[in-house]
């Protein structure tokens, strides 16, 4: 399930890498929760409408992002938090919300990326990231998946994410989150698998740290 936010314009510049920003306003809103610690079965969007200027960005007519839960009753919980403190940062106002079903898929779906997809391991030395150029990614996104489904009580039999080679706008970012710089994909990913896999996908994202504004799914 995923719920659109509406924002008011901003007062003061908003970061560029403001990513940290929106995860504190997502677990504000849900209270005490451990869900910061487990696998995220949720992704949240970058912040939609900006304007870019030399120390961060703008929104003079107001932002759009989305939330997206595996479970429903998150959903709720954020909506209360919502509408109990609507404040988030830089003046920005949630001044609108409104929710979606998870739709449903065929056996196979080629999604946008409302942001940044990020592939990463450990080759035993050292985090290693990687684009979607790079021929190992769909086996990382593919097994990340899996352990989110697994950790939903999914099957995962018969599941694939790939990166959508064949898109030719594709772009990395380095996004810095206190300090920890990560590289990821501007790119489509091309999911198979059971309409019921892919709707969960739809709902969690794909890639790593989805809950820290990675991997979510147009």
């Amino acid at each position: 399930m995923r719920i659109h936010l509406k924002t008011s314009q901003n007062q003061s510049i908003v970061p560029f890498d403001n990513q940290y920003l929106l995860t504190g306003c997502l677990h504000k809103w849900l209270g005490t929760n451990d869900i910061h610690d487990e696998i995220s079965l949720y992704s949240f969007s970058w912040l939609q409408n900006a304007q870019a200027e030399n120390k961060g960005l703008r929104f003079p007519q107001g932002s759009n992002w989305f939330i997206s839960c595996h479970d429903r009753d998150l959903i709720k919980q954020l909506i209360d938090g919502i509408r109990k403190e609507p404040d988030m940062f830089a003046g920005m106002q949630v001044t609108e919300v409104q929710m979606q079903e998870t739709p449903v898929f065929g056996d196979s779906y080629t999604f946008k990326v409302a942001s940044p997809v990020l592939a990463k391991y450990w080759d035993g030395e050292s985090v290693k990231h990687l684009l979607w150029s790079d021929e190992p990614a769909s086996k990382v996104l593919t097994r990340t998946l899996q352990t989110k489904l697994e950790k939903a009580g999914l099957s995962i039999k018969g599941v694939q994410v790939n990166f959508d080679t064949s898109y030719r706008g594709a772009k990395s970012h380095l996004v810095d989150i206190k300090d920890i710089k990560h590289r990821a994909s501007m790119c489509p990913v091309i999911i198979t698998g059971s309409p019921e896999q892919i709707s969960f996908a739809w709902d969690v994202g794909v890639g790593h740290l989805t809950g820290c504004g990675f991997g979510s799914l147009w």
